[in-house]
């Protein structure tokens, strides 16, 4: 792998330079570093722009994600890619019903020091200690290892016994999913679902898209990568992306989408009474924000629209609704009812907005 010669998206400034300039030149490392990032993910991963896409989203906010999608996609080859062109170290564990919290976490192990012949209990980490993991098929593994990998993406350290251990930063779950084989699997609680900032569906290349797998993948000659971004960089645009302003209607348009999607809400459209259990909580609401502020940035622009929120509504949502029996008989998934919420919601935002402006 070749090193880029710079250290990444920073540019120069002047001493003098204001705060708003900085901000400004933050904005366009992002967009640099982004345009980069994709160049180089092009050179291993054919297609799957939009994966790619919704992933670096997800990695500048600070965020998991759950890839969905059949074997043979790439999924586990697009993980690692990322890692390297981000010189990040990157750490693999295949899930299996006989995984153990503390094979993912580690344990306390007694060791005999020689000089003085006392035995001590030392801390041996597992896997997790990393700053990307990838939870390959993450459903196979009962419910007690899901909730020691649950404390980890949610609260960034892991405990054994009466420590607590911090693990590196940044630090990114990935994990993929299976949808096809269930036999054997733990459903991932709902609790846990909602962990993930998206759910990303990995679909079949397309004909030209395959076409040029198979002409790259089964030469002798292998991609050089590039590092486009150290951890530190990262940690600094995950800042960037936070300050970036959001007017009151977009707010209000994040809000109310999510919303909509609870059938106990005395608005919520008949559709979703009917084909809907249970809704998206608040933190729906909080990932379409982040994620549309780095969406925002990655296209260079420093501020939010409503087309931003809708182009990130689905990974967002479909893991956090739960469908009827009637709308599975139906063939009605979670993506269908956000398709309607899509087409329905913007018209009431956009007459709320224009009388807020014209109050």
């Amino acid at each position: 792998m070749n090193t880029a010669a710079d250290d990444g998206p920073d540019l120069p400034l002047a001493a003098d330079a204001t705060p708003r300039e900085r901000e400004l030149a933050a904005i366009r490392g992002l967009a640099t570093a982004y345009n980069r990032l994709r160049g180089e993910i092009g050179k291993v991963i054919i297609g799957q722009t939009e994966v790619v896409d919704q992933l670096l989203i997800a990695m500048f906010c600070r965020s998991h994600c759950l890839l969905m999608g059949v074997p043979g996609l790439a999924k586990t080859l697009l993980v690692s890619t990322v890692a390297k062109i981000l010189q990040l170290s990157f750490r693999r564990i295949q899930f299996t019903p006989d995984l153990m919290p503390s094979d993912i976490t580690g344990t306390d192990v007694l060791q005999e020091d020689p000089e003085t012949g006392r035995r001590l209990f030392q801390f041996m980490q597992g896997p997790i200690f990393t700053n990307v993991l990838l939870a390959d098929e993450i459903n196979r593994t009962p419910p007690k290892t899901q909730a020691a990998l649950l404390e980890a993406m949610q609260e960034r350290h892991v405990t054994v016994g009466s420590n607590t251990y911090r693990l590196p930063v940044p630090f990114f779950v990935l994990a993929t999913q299976n949808p096809i084989e269930q036999e054997g699997t733990y459903p991932l609680p709902e609790a846990q679902l909602d962990r993930f900032m998206f759910n990303i569906v990995v679909k079949y290349p397309n004909a030209a898209e395959e076409l040029r797998i198979l002409k790259q993948t089964t030469g002798g000659e292998e991609p050089q990568l590039s590092v486009s971004l150290t951890a530190r960089q990262i940690l600094a645009l995950q800042e960037v992306v936070r300050k970036v302003p959001v007017a009151e209607h977009v707010f209000v348009y994040a809000r109310d989408l999510v919303r909509a999607t609870r059938p106990n809400e005395a608005d919520s459209p008949k559709y979703v009474k009917e084909y809907l259990n249970w809704g998206a909580g608040p933190r729906a609401g909080q990932n379409l924000i982040l994620g549309a502020k780095a969406r925002a940035l990655l296209e260079g622009r420093f501020h939010v629209t409503t087309e931003d929120i809708k182009a990130i509504a689905h990974p967002v949502l479909r893991h956090r609704l739960v469908t009827t029996f009637a709308a599975q008989s139906a063939g009605i998934t979670a993506d269908r009812v956000i398709d309607m919420l899509l087409e329905k919601i913007p018209v009431e935002i956009t007459q709320r907005a224009e009388k807020m402006n014209r109050g």
